[in-house]
């Protein structure tokens, strides 16, 4: 099983990025999967989930309305928009699937 995230970078104060997750060794389109973040000092921490089908998601309170996860079985990848991104969004990002995880990708939020 493998997991490569991408698309992290320095971003202003209401800016966008989007992530992105490139899954294989697995039978992508069976599991769900999720994005987590860790920021420095913290805990990481579940921020979306996709169900297998991608017709059901979920958020953490602190991304909802801010964050979407989507997901493409043909290319196996996962992806996460984020806009209206605030300091306190940096972190490492990471995807996780399988019980596996990616190696992350840095965020970060400054003006």
């Amino acid at each position: 099983v493998q997991l490569v995230e991408s698309g992290g970078g320095l971003v202003q104060p209401g800016g966008s990025l989007r992530l992105s997750c490139a899954a294989s060794g697995f039978t992508f389109s069976r599991y769900g999967m999720n994005w987590y973040r860790q920021a420095p000092g913290k805990e990481r921490e579940l921020i979306a989930h996709i169900s297998s089908t991608g017709r059901s998601t979920d958020y953490a309170d602190s991304v909802k309305g801010r964050f979407t996860i989507s997901r493409d079985n043909g290319k196996n990848m996962v992806y996460l928009q984020m806009n209206s991104l605030k300091l306190e969004d940096t972190a490492v990002y990471y995807c996780m699937g399988v019980a596996a995880w990616g190696q992350g990708t840095q965020v970060t939020v400054s003006s």
